[in-house]
């Protein structure tokens, strides 16, 4: 009887054990995918070394023109540009929709007075790159500021870009842009994500 019982003891603290050292087991691989779940971020993703040229392009034009009052680099702003490239400003003439066309060159002639009084620190603060072979179209709804530190912007709009390559390099053909008005609020689906 005693035996009876002894292995019944053994086989029951056998079953125990097992029980004890599974039940560690979980618990010790749980604990381990969870710390490597919350340490481990997704894998980058890779990006398209046309979509990164494209948006430097984009950034490249917005780093000229901003800065204190004083100089800009032309000669860099007109290099960005490709042969026979258009600037228009979308905006309202006497009530009525109307568009400014010039060229980069013209566009200097015009904005380098103002430029040279103020200060004009443009940034995107939202990007959509579209493209398809060798050309593309960037969406970029810009801020812009008469100081670095200003707390609020001064203006909002939407840049719309267009750009092709050429070589190897992206150059921009048409820059088309319209200001932020009461009439014009920027839609929130060009608006970075929060």
């Amino acid at each position: 009887r005693w035996t009876q019982v002894h292995r019944s003891t053994d086989s029951e603290s056998t079953a125990v054990r097992y029980f004890r050292a599974m039940k560690a087991l979980a618990a010790t691989l749980l604990g381990f995918l969870a710390v490597s779940c919350a340490t481990t971020s997704p894998p980058p993703v890779a990006r398209d070394s046309d979509e990164f040229q494209i948006e430097a392009t984009v950034l490249a034009v917005y780093n000229v023109l901003s800065g204190p009052a004083g100089r800009r680099d032309w000669k860099r702003f007109e290099a960005l540009f490709a042969p026979g490239a258009q600037m228009i400003v979308a905006g309202v003439t006497e009530g009525v929709p109307s568009t400014t066309l010039m060229t980069p060159t013209e566009y200097i002639a015009r904005a380098t007075p103002n430029f040279t009084e103020h200060g004009w620190f443009e940034r995107p603060i939202a990007t959509r790159v579209l493209r398809y072979g060798d050309i593309a179209h960037v969406w970029s709804t810009y801020e812009a500021r008469e100081a670095a530190n200003a707390a609020q912007p001064m203006a909002r709009g939407i840049n719309s870009i267009e750009m092709v390559r050429i070589g190897t390099d992206w150059k921009v053909q048409t820059l088309l842009w319209q200001k932020e008005d009461a009439a014009h609020p920027i839609p929130r689906g060009y608006l970075p994500v929060r």
